[in-house]
């Protein structure tokens, strides 16, 4: 088992200070769906080293009331601009990787919404071009910013837990009814595997690098479902054991980390705050609370005496590091917020997954 020891908060505040002294890059989103609205917008929004320059979406009227200043585009006549230096690519799982080659291919920094791709071979092929190109490319896995997996992985390196023998990372959501949305017909690249998968493998690997094996199982539970909504996966370490899962008929959600280890365990329930606080149109700024998770978890040490707990405050998240790293890695000043080693290995995880699931049997990694 190899512990990534690096933190992805390291000179975060630094960067976000330092940005603001810097020339703004014009940013152009494809796609104002969930992700694009959601998430990306406010985001780039809230970075001072990134203006809103355009958006590619056919939501006029929305973004005229959302983002008066930015642009209304076609993608080719986005792509055409000189002035556009960044494109994010927010659009259906399918559509990732021409959008992202396009992209490159017109000389645009490019940040891929995940899964970055659909295949190994997708992601290599634009690693390859960005390469070629002297381009940045890069997918937005955002959830290494949240505050309970920061708290855990801090918990990790710093020995808390002793040698981790096992952890249970899940997002579960209560979603009885099948919705005709993108993410839930039967199309490549739809379903919860794809969608909640990418978030949960990136976080194995932030703590524990590649795994030996996987066996996982991809199901369909609800009824009138057309793509999987269920998954449960382990990744097999030297002396470890990660279960990565997911149901969209979680009642009761199950904790969203449980960790043990010969030291001491960790639990925590609940999700982090940021999502939410986006949703409901909160903007991340300065010296703001931003990222703050009220909900503790519980640190257990064993002790001749018996185990004993504490709560464990959650570290705050902090989702807008992800586009302060992206504009310091693209002026040369620091590594990029997630590397293509990393990329590359989620989408492993992911196309063996989806062997180890229709073979019905566990895969050893290359």
């Amino acid at each position: 088992m190899t512990t990534r020891r690096d933190s992805p908060t390291d000179g975060d505040a630094a960067e976000l200070k330092k940005s603001r002294s810097r020339p703004s890059l014009h940013a152009a989103l494809v796609g104002y769906g969930y992700a694009g609205r959601t998430f990306h917008a406010p985001l780039l929004a809230a970075c001072p080293r990134f203006t809103l320059q355009a958006v590619v979406s056919s939501q006029r009227e929305l973004l005229d009331h959302d983002y008066p200043e930015a642009a209304v585009l076609t993608l080719p006549g986005m792509l055409s601009r000189p002035d556009i230096d960044v494109v994010v690519v927010a659009t259906p799982n399918p559509t990732h990787f021409a959008i992202a080659r396009a992209a490159l291919e017109a000389g645009k920094h490019v940040v891929v919404d995940k899964p970055f791709t659909l295949t190994v071979g997708e992601a290599e092929a634009l690693v390859a071009l960005a390469d070629r190109l002297g381009l940045s490319v890069t997918v937005f896995h955002n959830r290494r910013w949240d505050g309970d997996f920061l708290t855990l992985r801090r918990l990790v390196a710093a020995g808390d837990l002793g040698h981790v023998t096992s952890l249970e990372s899940r997002f579960d959501r209560f979603r009885p009814d099948v919705r005709d949305r993108w993410r839930e017909r039967d199309d490549p690249g739809s379903g919860t595997w794809f969608d909640l998968g990418p978030h949960l493998v990136d976080q194995a690997l932030m703590l524990f690098g590649m795994p030996r094996r996987i066996r996982a199982e991809l199901d369909i539970e609800r009824s009138g479902a057309r793509t999987i909504d269920r998954f449960h996966v382990t990744l097999r370490y030297d002396s470890l054991d990660v279960v990565l899962a997911s149901s969209y008929l979680a009642v009761t959600p199950g904790p969203r980390f449980h960790a043990t280890g010969t030291a001491g365990g960790y639990v925590r329930y609940g999700e982090d705050s940021q999502e939410q606080a986006l949703r409901e149109g909160r903007r991340p700024v300065p010296g703001s609370e931003w990222g703050l998770n009220p909900a503790p978890g519980v640190l257990v040490h064993y002790a001749e005496g018996g185990p004993s707990s504490v709560e464990i405050p959650t570290d705050s998240g902090c989702y807008p590091a992800f586009y302060a790293s992206l504009a310091a890695a693209i002026a040369g000043d620091a590594a990029p917020p997630v590397s293509t080693a990393d990329m590359i290995n989620v989408m492993r995880i992911l196309e063996l997954g989806v062997h180890s699931a229709k073979h019905g049997h566990e895969v050893a990694l290359p």
